[in-house]
């Protein structure tokens, strides 16, 4: 079992790393926002998945344990393999999930490509409770003030998609916003918003 790779980057894309470990490239399957985390670096640290089929030894990297920890949450739900799971964490940072999860806005999760309302209905009933019981909530959702203004943001995220403005970069910005003014009206949220899309 490999627990982490550690190394130089040899190429990086959006969606794979080739981590050069003593001469061995490791090609590994990333997120976005792993991708984010270590764009720009000579070398980095991935925590690791091994996915082992039939026909594939296929590496899953993460910028951190706590990434991970929702990956392996992820695809223990059934019906989502380990892209499905990879997409998810690309379209939410861990903690955008997490909020997601406990607030039980399949809605938002819907929105990421391949995931639809039963998919989403699913992740949630069957993650709500582990999250809690894994800790993994307790460093994040803590600090997410979304919780408590909740409608706000769901009516902004409403306005600014009848805006025509995409959902997931809506629900992204209007959680950003939030997070620095959590006492913000919903007008003001859309006002600062527009300005940021």
């Amino acid at each position: 079992m490999i627990e982490y790779v550690k190394g130089e980057i040899a190429e990086l894309s959006p969606a794979m790393a080739i981590i050069d470990c003593n001469g061995l490239g490791y090609a590994v399957n990333i997120s976005l926002n792993t991708y984010s985390a270590i764009q720009g670096k000579n070398t980095c640290k991935l925590y690791i998945y091994e996915a082992i089929r039939e026909d594939a030894h296929v590496l899953y990297g993460f910028a951190n344990k706590q990434e991970r920890e929702l990956f392996l949450l992820l695809i223990s739900v059934s019906g989502i393999g380990g892209n499905t799971a990879r997409m998810i964490l690309s379209a939410l940072s861990p903690a955008e999930l997490i909020t997601v999860i406990s607030t039980e806005n399949a809605n938002l999760l819907k929105t990421v490509k391949g995931i639809g309302l039963k998919t989403a209905q699913r992740v949630i009933v069957d993650l709500k409770d582990k999250i809690k019981i894994a800790g993994v909530a307790s460093e994040t959702v803590g600090s997410i003030a979304t919780l408590m203004n909740n409608e706000v943001q769901e009516e902004a995220v409403a306005a600014l998609t009848m805006l025509g403005f995409a959902a997931a970069p809506s629900q992204k910005v209007v959680m950003a916003i939030l997070k620095e003014e959590p006492e913000a009206t919903v007008e003001k949220v859309i006002k600062l918003a527009l300005k940021r899309l």
